[in-house]
């Protein structure tokens, strides 16, 4: 009969954490692959993912939100824990004030309106009654300012809860190791 080993408690939990480490490792690295890849063919200052930047992503959601690369990171992080719906709406509304055209307005601010506004909408924000009631009746009239009150409570709601979040999750923290360890090889 063979025997049956049992490694102690404290070894079974060493060899856990060892192979947690690794795994995370090897997501970062999995990680920075697709983010370097996803802006291989763009051009500019950011061309590539460096510590430094990603160590600026914590001084403020404004700088993380400034970076290609954070704000891939960040909206990455959140569709992880299935609450994507702010920062999409954000972006949507940034996107939105660039229109020139009325119509397009217009049509755009129904489309944001039934998206994100309304009740019950597929990716319904957080925002009070006050606020989506404002914005039910700027919608008929839209200015490229008709969700800026709404822009505002979720840019608070991200920097008050999703992106502390994000600064303590293990995308960002592996992230960071992985770069400081490049750093440090040269």
């Amino acid at each position: 009969m063979p025997s049956l080993t049992v490694e102690p408690p404290n070894t079974q939990h060493f060899i856990m954490d060892r192979d947690d480490r690794n795994r995370n490792k090897n997501i970062g690295k999995n990680f920075m692959c697709r983010l370097q890849c996803m802006f291989s063919n763009s051009s500019g200052s950011e061309s590539r993912l460096s510590l430094e930047d990603t160590q600026q992503w914590s001084q403020s959601l404004e700088r993380l939100l400034e970076s290609k690369y954070g704000l891939a990171t960040f909206r990455n992080f959140l569709k992880s824990e299935y609450s994507d719906e702010n920062i999409e709406f954000w972006l949507t509304c940034e996107d939105y004030k660039k229109i020139k055209s009325s119509f397009r307005m217009s049509s755009r601010a129904k489309k944001i309106y039934e998206q994100f506004i309304k009740a019950e909408s597929p990716k319904e924000i957080n925002i009070d009654y006050q606020t989506r009631e404002q914005i039910k009746r700027n919608v008929k009239t839209p200015t490229m300012h008709s969700f800026d009150d709404a822009q505002k409570i979720v840019y608070g709601l991200m920097e008050r809860d999703s992106y502390p979040r994000f600064l303590r999750s293990d995308i960002y923290r592996t992230l960071l190791e992985n770069l400081a360890a490049d750093a440090t090889k040269g």
